[in-house]
This record gives C-alpha cells, sequence and structure tokens, in this order.
C-alpha cells in the first residue's frame, strides 16, 4: 500500500525526475537522507482492545512499530501485531496483522499500481496476473485520506483480508498473493530494511 508519487504532496519529488521503490502502503527511496523510517512515539501499547483487533487476532501482541516519512512528508505510522508462536523464518505459516495508519491522502489505483511495482521485486508476474491482483487491489484498498487506517491479516495457507477503518472490505484468498505482498515490508529483500527491522524488532 503505497504512496501517491502523482499527488500534489510529493510534486516536488516529481519535477526531480526521482523514482521511489516503496511508496501505503507504500513509497521508499533509495537513499537513507531521503526516506525515513523511525519508532512511532505515538505508538506505545503492547496490547489493543479494539474490537477488530481482537476479532482478527485473539491474544495478538504488538511486536513492533515505525514511521515512513519522505523528504520531510510524513507517509504513515505501521503497526505489526502478531499471534504467539510468530516466526520471522516461517512468516507465511504466522498469523498476524499488519496495520498502516495514514498521515496523507492518496487514491486506490496509485496504492494498488506501487504494491504492483513493489511485488515485482520479489517474482516474475505475468500481465494477466498484473491486470487481476491491480484489480483485486482497488477491490479491497479504497482511495485513503489522513486518520484512515488499512489492516492487512495474513490468513496462513489462505490469503490477505483488508480492513478499513476498523471494518472488513474484503479478501484476496491468494497465497502467492500474500507472500508478494507482505514481503514488500518483512522479506530480507525488501528495499527498505529499516523499516523491516523496526516491525520486527521484538522478534530479533
Amino acid at each position: 500500500m503505497l504512496c501517491n508519487t502523482r499527488c500534489a504532496n510529493c510534486e516536488p519529488m516529481m519535477k526531480r525526475k526521482i523514482q521511489p521503490s516503496l511508496l501505503i502502503s507504500l513509497v521508499l527511496l533509495s537513499s537513507p537522507l531521503l526516506a525515513q523510517t523511525a519508532p512511532s512515539a505515538a505508538l506505545d501499547s503492547k496490547t489493543d482492545t479494539r474490537i477488530e483487533l481482537q476479532q482478527q487476532l485473539p491474544q495478538g501482541k504488538l511486536l513492533g512499530k515505525t514511521k515512513l516519512t519522505i523528504w520531510g512528508f510524513q507517509i504513515y505510522n505501521a503497526r505489526l501485531w502478531v499471534a504467539p508462536g510468530f516466526r520471522t523464518d516461517q512468516i507465511d505459516n504466522s498469523a498476524f496483522a499488519l496495520e498502516l495508519a495514514y498521515l496523507r491522502d492518496f487514491s486506490s489505483t496509485d496504492v494498488a499500481e506501487r504494491s504492483i511495482e513493489e511485488m515485482r521485486r520479489f517474482a516474475s508476474l505475468s500481465q494477466a496476473q498484473t491486470t487481476a491482483w491491480t484489480a483485486e487491489l482497488m477491490r479491497v484498498i479504497p482511495n485513503v485520506k489522513k486518520g484512515d487506517r488499512i489492516m492487512a491479516v495474513n490468513l496462513p495457507g489462505e490469503g490477505v483480508r483488508f480492513l478499513f477503518n476498523g471494518k472488513p472490505n474484503g479478501e484476496i484468498l491468494d497465497k502467492q498473493f500474500s507472500r508478494l505482498f507482505f514481503s514488500i515490508w518483512l522479506s530480507p529483500k525488501t528495499s527498505e530494511p529499516k523499516m523491516r527491522e523496526e516491525l520486527l524488532l521484538g522478534a530479533m
């Protein structure tokens, strides 16, 4: 889930012809001086009593948190909640929830397209697969405004469930999609290793 590189807030980056590698979920730049991640001081609780998290991830605990900032623009706060038994070497088979709390407005189209672009870092996708997954992402991820929350829940062996501001907003039941989607943040080959380190901090 990525940042809209064509939004007015990011216009200065367009003029510089810089290609971001991870934009909400979802913009990251190659230089650590441009793309910055840092633990979010506003997210300190190890437990969460929100009904949706209790329903989706019973006994879930906060593992890590971070904030993505690009060119001084705050993009989103990210939190990773995991179920007991979570292992970083078996992420595909683990139950967890990744939540992005947006700090800017982004369109559904750009979030979907940037997500697919990042997923291509980990596997070759056919045109048919790209088209299908882009449409699926646009179905489950609406336009987001500052303050909106997108939660992606890993369903081991099945796919991903998406929640928008605490309410179910659809599922993509495809194991390959799930693996590549969460790899954007959690793979050792992610384009933003600092973000991965912060999110998995409690397991390292």
